[in-house]
């Protein structure tokens, strides 16, 4: 009896050894998460630092599309695009705002320009479907790239083959009479 009660006790003792570490993990992680949101509410974070979360990066990308600032939101977007739930939100990301601006440009002065702004805003729309097929809001918003701009139809490089004969058909035919006098 006395050795099995040993056994239980080094088992509890190690179960409370596991359950104490998983903690001192979790405590660790929730104190650096605390202190990212405390920099990021400072503005204190730089966004390139290497220590800096990928959520973090997406969320001052958001905030610099939602400001203005068209062209550093997309570099931060780029940088995040992958196979990740995170970089395919990025990708679509990138892909609005490039239909935002292809459109702003297509109604200003300069509409030739914005051709290829929704051309890549629709290239990645497409990226998205392609990990993503049931993304409906990439579908709609790809619909409304290609209503802005139809992909050109495919054009054959080579005219078809004309026969020789086909042009004199009608002046070598035997026991042909056109009917002039």
């Amino acid at each position: 009896m006395g050795l099995n009660l040993r056994r239980a006790t080094r088992w509890a003792w190690a179960l409370l050894a596991v359950l104490l570490l998983a903690a001192g993990i979790d405590t660790l992680r929730l104190l650096r998460a605390e202190r990212v949101n405390a920099q990021i509410a400072a503005g204190t974070l730089p966004p390139e630092a290497a220590d800096a979360p990928a959520e973090l990066k997406f969320a001052q990308a958001q905030a610099q599309a939602a400001s203005g600032a068209t062209e550093a939101a997309l570099n931060r977007y780029g940088a995040l695009h992958g196979d990740t739930p995170l970089g395919q939100a990025a990708r679509y990301n990138s892909a609005n705002l490039l239909l935002r601006q292809g459109m702003e440009l297509r109604a200003g002065a300069q509409p030739g320009q914005a051709l290829a702004l929704i051309e890549l805003a629709k290239e990645g729309y497409r990226e998205v479907l392609r990990h993503d097929p049931e993304d409906w809001a990439a579908r709609y918003n790809l619909e409304r790239a290609q209503r802005l701009v139809p992909d050109p139809e495919e054009v054959d490089d080579e005219p078809p083959e004309a026969r020789r004969s086909a042009e004199r058909a009608a002046t070598t035919m035997r026991g042909y009479s056109p009917g002039l006098p």
